[in-house]
């Protein structure tokens, strides 16, 4: 799926035992060109993610990553100085990950960003970690339930590639 098509974005309720899980909205081109560019570093760091995902405070992860030990990264996209100030929900993700970074582009004036998350500076080719995020590993039981969460997430949204026309109840 790509991010730049908004017709291929929509919105979708689950059957109920899943909750609702919510495909990716449009993102403004420069926060697409950054989500691109990071996904592609995190695969050839070995690790997978989803974006859009949603936790179970009711936010969504501007994207969420798995490494094969487990380890689960949350990565806040920021298009922009406005974007950044704007939107102070990043504090409601610390509980969700091991790790937590935020992702910009080569001009943002990165002294806005906390100097306790990680940064990835990113362009739409590629990505680069410039600040380690400090390590605050997740409790078991949430990391099994949140590690069951993506599998459940990705499933849905692979069923709807694979089968457009079925239309899941809500």
């Amino acid at each position: 799926m790509t991010l730049s098509a908004a017709s291929d974005i929509v919105p979708v309720a689950d059957p109920p035992s899943m909750g609702t899980v919510i495909l990716p909205r449009p993102q403004s081109d420069a926060a697409a060109a950054i989500t691109r560019g990071v996904r592609r570093m995190l695969f050839e760091r070995g690790l997978r993610g989803l974006v859009e995902f949603p936790l179970a405070n009711g936010r969504r992860a501007d994207i969420l990553a798995l490494a094969d030990d487990g380890e689960v990264t949350i990565i806040e996209v920021k298009s922009g100085p406005v974007d950044y100030r704007t939107d102070q929900k990043w504090p409601d993700y610390l509980d969700f990950c091991d790790r937590f970074f935020f992702a910009v582009d080569a001009h943002f004036p990165v002294d806005l960003i906390p100097p306790d998350c990680g940064l990835i500076i990113a362009d739409a080719f590629g990505a680069e970690i410039v600040r380690s995020s400090p390590l605050a590993k997740l409790a078991g039981a949430r990391r099994k339930a949140l590690t069951l969460r993506v599998a459940q997430v990705a499933m849905t949204r692979l069923h709807r590639v694979e089968d457009p026309g079925f239309r899941i109840a809500e």
